[in-house]
């Protein structure tokens, strides 16, 4: 079956991936507003940068992956756009750099108002979006991979949107973000658990791949239970916003998925639960953030 260039542009963006870079600028936004911070115009352009630099890594991925030989036709996820041969190597390449380019182009806006700490914040997120899968030592490959989604997927992306919103940062914004990171590290693991034999094979050394499934298992329901009970901590520090705790209702939907990923390894039929693990992510942020808003005085 023929594809077009632009679905095939479409597949190599990862639409599904995209949460993991709304939702903790969701909360962020949220957690701004709440303390009367919020900035209509920081909060458009954070979202907007962290959307192009999700872009990008997904990009920059789908690159070095066909170039390390981690995506071959025995892969059991979606298709990838340059193995697939959908778009030639060179011109994905220079689709990740011109993206994180327009990534760095609008964020001068965030650099001017929020000053050196965004600028480093931006340049780190860019870089490790590519050293990811790309460099000397692929973050990816090596077992590091969890690390930096727990890192800028969660405080460095819901603290940043609040800081450049607020202009100052607390403790509470860098725990809040902890959340989304948790459940993007969900995500990958799940991503992982499908790949654990052709990673296997093509030398990509995953936590998966490392410690195996029992402990993949163990790290993606982990990740979802600490995520929608870190709210305790919240509320323990604030002595206010109980009905962050609305986050608990996460775990309703998310049950079918952990019973998926405890029944299942190596298979296609993870994709669901990957999916399904994305739309955890932006039920949870709004129903952080919506609890986050509510007063309780």
């Amino acid at each position: 079956m023929s594809t077009s260039k632009g679905t095939a542009w479409i597949l190599a963006s990862r639409p599904k991936t995209l949460w993991a870079a709304f939702g903790p600028v969701l909360m962020g936004t949220a957690m701004a507003a709440a303390d009367s911070k919020f900035h209509f115009l920081s909060a458009s352009v954070a979202l907007l940068g962290a959307l192009l630099i999700q872009v990008g890594t997904n990009f920059a991925n789908d690159y070095f992956d066909y170039q390390h030989g981690a995506d071959s036709e025995d892969r059991l996820g979606p298709i990838r756009a340059t193995q697939a041969g959908l778009i030639p190597p060179e011109t994905m390449k220079r689709a990740f750099i011109l993206v994180f380019l327009l990534a760095f182009l609008l964020g001068l806006y965030l650099v001017w108002r929020g000053g050196w700490p965004i600028l480093a914040l931006g340049l780190a997120s860019i870089l490790f979006g590519v050293l990811y899968t790309g460099g000397p030592y692929p973050l990816g490959y090596n077992g590091l991979g969890d690390i930096f989604v727990l890192i800028f997927f969660g405080p460095v992306a819901v603290g940043g949107t609040y800081y450049v919103q607020a202009l100052e940062i607390n403790s509470a914004v860098l725990i809040a973000g902890l959340a989304p990171g948790l459940i993007s590290t969900a995500l990958l693991t799940v991503n992982n658990l499908r790949d654990i034999n052709t990673d296997r094979k093509s030398g990509k050394r995953t936590l998966v791949v490392r410690f195996g499934i029992g402990f993949a298992r163990a790290e993606y329901l982990a990740s979802l239970l600490i995520a929608c009970l870190l709210p305790l901590w919240l509320i323990y520090l604030t002595g206010a916003h109980y009905f962050s705790l609305l986050t608990l209702l996460a775990l309703i939907p998310a049950i079918p998925s952990i019973r998926r990923v405890f029944t299942l390894s190596g298979s296609p039929e993870l994709n669901r639960v990957l999916a399904d693990t994305g739309k955890l992510l932006l039920i949870y942020s709004l129903l952080f953030s919506i609890g986050w808003l509510i007063p309780t005085s």
